[in-house]
């Protein structure tokens, strides 16, 4: 996944059996990386996270380095963990449990966020989109030049 960074944001829908349809953009360079292999895991913001496979055993390597004290986030991210492939539709399936955690239900967005994508309700990232932009800029990014 070296050189690959996700970015930009798509809106889509899920199909009553919890599948949605990977934008080309993404699919193309995930089919071509890993196979169309990922994984899907909470997280705590209440949306998903969606990574390449290899993106995923590396973060998940690092919380299986953690101390003990992090087995509650242990819990979180891996005991959450779905693997799941892109099908030959382009599709991928969200399953039931992770859509309940994230309250996707029909109207989605797919954010491109670096070396991973998060799946987020759309009501539920405008409202979380609201207030981080209510909020105070974080001082790192105050020095940033627009």
């Amino acid at each position: 996944m070296a050189g690959v960074v996700f970015q930009g944001t798509s809106a889509l829908t899920l199909d009553v059996k919890g599948r949605l349809n990977v934008p080309s953009r993404h699919r193309d360079a995930l089919m071509a990386a890993t196979h169309g292999q990922l994984t899907l895991t909470k997280h705590p913001v209440g949306c998903l996270l969606l990574f390449p496979r290899p993106a995923w055993e590396g973060f998940r390597d690092k919380l299986l380095g953690l101390p003990m004290a992090a087995d509650g986030w242990r819990r979180v991210f891996i005991g959450s963990a779905v693997d799941v492939d892109i099908d030959s539709a382009g599709r991928l399936h969200v399953s039931p449990e992770l859509r309940a955690a994230a309250g996707l239900v029909k109207d989605v967005l797919l954010l491109g966020m670096g070396q991973r994508l998060e799946l987020w309700d759309t009501a539920r990232y405008a409202a979380h989109e609201a207030q981080t932009m209510a909020g105070e800029m974080p001082d790192a990014i105050k020095d940033f030049v627009f």
